[in-house]
């Protein structure tokens, strides 16, 4: 495998990705039906006949997105590229050096490189309020981890403070922290308080905003709510109800040479050659072991090859026998993967929101002889042993209700055992390069907040 040039012309990459989640509605199930207003508006032919979910599929609506927006809201196809798409009944995803999930209630769009993330808000803001009935935003999460190389940003990407700004100016309820070493490897989050409760503050209704970065906002506007946009009290029943939200991120850096070779493209391929991108990276998938991370019966996986180096890849997971049938229980969820393994600033990063188990069951396959999802000592060694980091950052972002519930014989919570799974080490005999190193924690802290526990973490290889 050839290397990637040590210095090209346009300089470092940035492997870090900025994460933006919308949530405009608490699930799936709160998701306003609509009612056909003519013969050629289109139904979505699988799950709510509302939300995001139908509307996302139709490329007039989401090709705006990519090509601009009001007010300078730019993802431009320089920018973040479409270049394949799958789905499941409530999450199609879309493959590119980004990844973009659209639910019919939520949308999660991660982009790395100098993409301007944050610029796309009021455009995906107005997207939602005038093709899908979501006036407004129930939550904002967006997060990422510390630049490698800040000057290179654009916009208000360039400074944590800028971000901040940024979305003060359209959320008046949000809350930025900064996790982690402020002079070391540290994990940015701005996130907002539930906006539909009347509990802990309200969301402005979804006005795309054409007023500059630092323009004033009035008391007026930051307080105005209408009352109409306040969704019913749900009251779950059972614990099979409630709509779980976990999230976990492995960020990966100082990558090894024998991790980095498999992701560099062949110099002396052929231009035409008969390989696809795509088929190239599915191939790299099963060779490296990334299809398999989870069930192959329950993944629908899509990957992609860069030239002259770089790998992307999404999964939709359906973990559940019956996922889709029913919005109010979860039972789909998504793992995205990006690499960049040149020399230097080699980075992967790993993300999952499928709710796992915190230890082995004992048994892998179930009674009906399928295996069964990882738990999650097992997928963080899986991953770990693929890409055989140098150093890492561990996240693990849990609703407090679920990591309540989550809790293992001797009182271990979800969020403890996300803390302990890398400390172990990673040595397994599923590593096929013999990779059996092991880490030590660099920092450890444990968070609370708005109805969320974070676990976050730091690991080096141990020499």
């Amino acid at each position: 495998m050839a290397a990637c040039p040590d210095d090209p012309p346009t300089g470092p990459f940035e492997g870090p990705e900025k994460l933006l989640e919308i949530w405009f509605k608490p699930s799936p199930a709160d998701v306003p039906r609509r009612r056909l207003r003519n013969r050629r508006q289109v139904r979505p032919q699988e799950g709510p006949e509302g939300g995001l979910g139908g509307h996302a599929r139709h490329r007039p609506v989401q090709d705006p997105v990519r090509r601009g927006g009001h007010g300078g809201g730019r993802l431009s196809p320089q920018q973040s590229s479409l270049l394949a798409h799958c789905k499941h009944t409530h999450a199609p995803a879309r493959s590119s050096e980004s990844s973009l999930f659209v639910s019919p209630h939520r949308l999660i769009l991660k982009t790395c490189g100098t993409t301007l993330n944050l610029l796309g808000v009021p455009r995906i803001l107005e997207i939602a309020r005038d093709h899908a009935s979501l006036p407004t935003v129930y939550r904002l999460f967006y997060s990422r981890k510390a630049f490698m190389f800040p000057e290179r940003q654009m916009g208000p990407h360039r400074d944590w403070r800028a971000e901040i700004d940024y979305l003060d100016n359209i959320f008046p309820n949000g809350a930025a922290y900064t996790i982690g070493k402020v002079n070391g490897d540290h994990w940015l989050l701005y996130m907002t308080a539930p906006g539909e409760d009347g509990l802990n503050g309200n969301t402005r209704p979804n006005t795309p905003l054409q007023h500059p970065l630092n323009g004033a906002t009035s008391d007026e506007q930051a307080n105005s709510v209408d009352a109409d946009d306040a969704a019913p009290e749900q009251t779950p029943s059972t614990d099979d109800e409630i709509s779980q939200d976990y999230t976990i991120e492995i960020l990966m850096t100082h990558l090894s040479p024998t991790a980095c070779a498999p992701f560099m493209t062949n110099p002396n391929a052929s231009p035409e050659s008969d390989i696809s991108p795509s088929a190239q990276a599915m191939s790299l998938s099963s060779s490296l072991g990334i299809s398999e991370l989870f069930p192959p019966h329950v993944t629908t996986l899509d990957a992609y090859s860069f030239t002259p180096c770089g790998y992307s890849c999404n999964a939709l997971l359906k973990w559940r026998e019956d996922a889709g049938t029913d919005p109010t229980k979860p039972g789909e969820g998504y793992y995205t993967i990006h690499v960049t393994p040149e020399s230097g600033w080699s980075y992967a990063s790993f993300e999952c929101n499928v709710p796992l188990p915190s230890a082995p069951s004992g048994d892998t396959h179930a009674p009906d002889g399928k295996k069964r999802i990882p738990d999650l000592r097992t997928l963080i060694r899986r991953v770990v042993n693929i890409f055989q980091p140098g150093r890492l950052t561990l996240t693990l972002f849990i609703s407090g209700e679920d990591n309540s519930n989550a809790e293992e014989e001797d009182g271990e919570s979800a969020v403890e055992a996300a803390q302990r799974a890398t400390a172990q080490g990673t040595a397994s005999a599923e590593a096929p390069s013999g990779f059996s190193g092991a880490y030590r924690r660099t920092d450890k802290i444990n968070y609370e907040f708005g109805g969320y526990d974070l676990a976050f973490a730091t690991f080096e290889l141990r020499q």
